[in-house]
């Protein structure tokens, strides 16, 4: 009997991919739609990224690059990590990737085997999970909710770590819950890390540059655990770049060779006309990224604002990124014309289906108690949903 193996079967579909792609099949059929789900700005890519892609092409960038990607654009990285975190990499350091997602699954598949534990943190990105599996790993979560902001303890991460442990994911600012973890706190986990020193650390920093705090905090910043630390970030997020597909790795050397070598045997480098438009984004002007953040920071305080006047929603202020994630179980248990709502997935759906509102539930994250609202949409889409989401709330009984 044909089949798909056994690794692609325990793998769950993207919950947010499929919100998505319900909400356009509703649109596609003429329902006016205001999309909540998706994890991307929804600003245009900054005109001097898009005429060094131009150029790029013009300069027949069309062959393979290598597979850790061009120099340049590692230098670029480079330059960048030491003027906005002070932190010290050389190019060989660096691998750039098809997206933060592949960097992320290469580091996991370079370094996790079967039965390392992978401690994270619960809400997570619905994908870290998913790629533990593949990489024959356990993942164990430790969970904290809204009335801790959604950030673990040193005393939670300390009970967690078993012999068994071989990394941790740690990602700031949070996606879904857009919390974002402080100096004292992050220092606070380092020194956790410190006593365990077999432990890769994998620090997601790919909402870096969306942050309403003073400044990003890396937890490499810290000398007891930098050389286990590796960074994931990329241009995505801070510079509404999501479709070119750049993301990359800062890494210690082993793990960095480790990531070379998985990657040039089934990828091989990322786009070389994307490659050149990153590097145009960390080497131009950074107005723009200032002037999304500004624009994120007054949408957040807007819905923050908006979802709090609904009642039986229980808000949290998210302090980067691009998400608010309400605690909704007070609907729990009530009905509207004969259906009953259940759980977050099934609140999702009512509010997708009956008030035409496409959230994702956040059961996918590990929080079956709340719900994911992206607010990178424009200020007119977001107090129309909201007022959607109140009246269509106000159903339930």
């Amino acid at each position: 009997m044909l089949s798909v193996s056994e690794r692609l079967a325990a793998l769950s579909p993207s919950e947010t991919l499929a919100m998505s792609q319900k909400s356009n099949e509703l649109k596609a059929q003429g329902i006016d739609v205001i999309n909540l789900s998706v994890g991307e700005p929804d600003f245009n890519t900054p005109d001097h990224i898009k005429e060094a892609a131009k150029q790029a092409v013009d300069n027949n960038f069309s062959f393979y690059s290598p597979v850790q990607g061009y120099p340049a654009l590692r230098n670029a990285i480079c330059a960048k990590l030491k003027n906005e975190n002070n932190l010290d990499y050389k190019p060989e350091q660096i691998i750039c990737s098809n997206g933060a997602k592949q960097s992320v699954c290469n580091v996991l598949l370079a370094v996790i085997g079967k039965g390392d534990e992978v401690i994270i943190p619960a809400p997570y990105w619905v994908s870290y999970p998913e790629m533990v599996k593949l990489a024959d790993g356990t993942s164990v979560f430790i969970y904290a909710g809204i009335e801790q902001d959604f950030k673990i303890t040193p005393e939670q991460l300390e009970k967690a770590i078993t012999p068994k442990t071989k990394a941790i994911i740690l990602c700031s600012p949070s996606n879904p819950t857009g919390s974002v973890y402080t100096k004292e706190e992050l220092k606070a986990l380092a020194d956790v890390l410190a006593k365990h020193p077999d432990i890769v650390i994998i620090a997601d920093e790919i909402y870096e540059h969306i942050n309403y705090l003073d400044k990003h905090e890396s937890i490499a910043q810290f000398e007891n655990v930098r050389e286990r630390v590796v960074i994931i970030n990329g241009v995505s997020k801070g510079y509404a770049m999501t479709g070119w597909r750049i993301g990359w790795i800062a890494a210690p050397q082993w793990v960095a060779s480790a990531c070379n070598k998985l990657q040039g045997q089934y990828t091989s480098g990322p786009c070389s006309v994307a490659q050149k438009a990153a590097e145009a984004a960390y080497t131009g002007d950074q107005t723009c990224v200032g002037e999304m953040r500004k624009a994120f920071e007054r949408r957040k305080n807007l819905v923050v604002e908006l979802a709090r006047q609904i009642p039986g929603l229980k808000v949290n202020e998210p302090k980067g990124a691009f998400y608010i994630f309400p605690d909704c179980s007070a609907y729990y248990g009530k009905s509207y014309n004969g259906r009953k709502i259940n759980d977050a997935g099934e609140l999702a759906m009512f509010l997708l289906e009956e008030g035409h509102v496409a959230c994702v539930g956040g059961t996918a994250f590990g929080a079956p108690n709340c719900i994911r609202m992206s607010y990178a949409t424009s200020d007119e889409n977001l107090k129309e949903a909201f007022a959607r989401i109140k009246n269509t709330l106000a159903k339930l009984s």
